[in-house]
């Protein structure tokens, strides 16, 4: 029977000497081997080997992108998650961007759907909140390509010539100090030459002289940023003054009424009023 060994004892006689020696027989012997094998089978995938083990299952995005491209994502998702809305009424843009007015929200999503259009929240916090019906792949495209143009104009600085010789006329030298002024105030640097031909480089304090001149003109719109007045082309590059165009794009505040002229002015109507 598998599992249970017998002995059985039996005497050899080998060069004189007697020895008892034990023996099993091929059964028991080929049981035990089977029964070592099944465990440390067993064992060796309970214990010993990592490939058999429970491994949690992990979930995983393909094609994430950086951190910037998912809160893109997320911005995107909540623009469009309607059931985020927890008023029963919404403030309706059409496609046409036209005031529909206070609608259900049901029927929000119904007219959307009809137009085959996307129901984007532009005003989340609003009370009611404001939906707009639009194609939003189209809309977030062109913000997109705005908002790129915009930053090449904040960025991108052209670099403008303006030539004139050391005997220019005060027509001309006007002409250009208006074109510097309005490269300058368009955000763009401004390069001021005066070339020296043959012997007009005996004139050169003169050349000199011009152009700071033209540089005071210019006043706080612009800052230096280079200069050469050592070569036959002399030159000086002026860059825009933010701080001065920033305060000069903000809007002027409103004036006040001085409370002498609203007296003034009903006296006059009073007299006209009379007459």
């Amino acid at each position: 029977m598998a599992g249970i060994t017998s002995t059985v004892g039996f005497n050899a006689i080998l060069a004189g000497t007697t020895k008892t020696v034990s023996h099993q027989p091929p059964c028991s012997v080929k049981s035990e081997l089977l029964g070592l094998g099944l465990y440390l089978a067993e064992l060796s995938v309970v214990s010993l080997s990592p490939y058999h083990r429970r491994i949690p299952a992990i979930t995983c995005r393909f094609g994430g992108g950086d951190r910037r491209g998912r809160q893109k994502e997320s911005d995107d998702d909540d623009a469009l998650d309607i059931s985020a809305i927890r008023s029963a009424t919404v403030r309706l843009i059409d496609g046409q961007q036209n005031m529909i007015g206070l609608v259900s929200k049901e029927e929000a999503v119904r007219r959307a759907e009809e137009a085959e259009l996307d129901l984007v929240i532009l005003s989340p916090d609003a009370d009611p909140p404001v939906v707009r019906m639009m194609d939003y792949s189209k809309y977030r495209y062109e913000e997109q390509k705005r908002k790129k143009e915009q930053h090449k104009k904040t960025t991108r600085m052209d670099l403008k010539e303006l030539k004139m010789g050391y005997n220019i006329d005060q027509h001309d030298y006007s002409v250009r100090l208006r074109a510097a002024r309005k490269f300058l105030q368009d955000g763009d640097k401004v390069k001021v030459i005066v070339n020296m031909k043959g012997r007009e480089n005996e004139f050169r304090n003169i050349a000199i002289e011009l152009l700071r001149r033209f540089q005071n003109e210019v006043g706080e719109l612009a800052t230096e940023e280079s200069k050469n007045f050592r070569d036959r082309n002399l030159f000086v590059v002026l860059v825009p003054n933010k701080e001065v165009l920033r305060k000069a794009q903000e809007p002027a505040p409103k004036k006040k009424k001085k409370p002498a002229d609203d007296e003034v002015s009903a006296v006059s109507i009073t007299a006209t009023q009379d007459i």
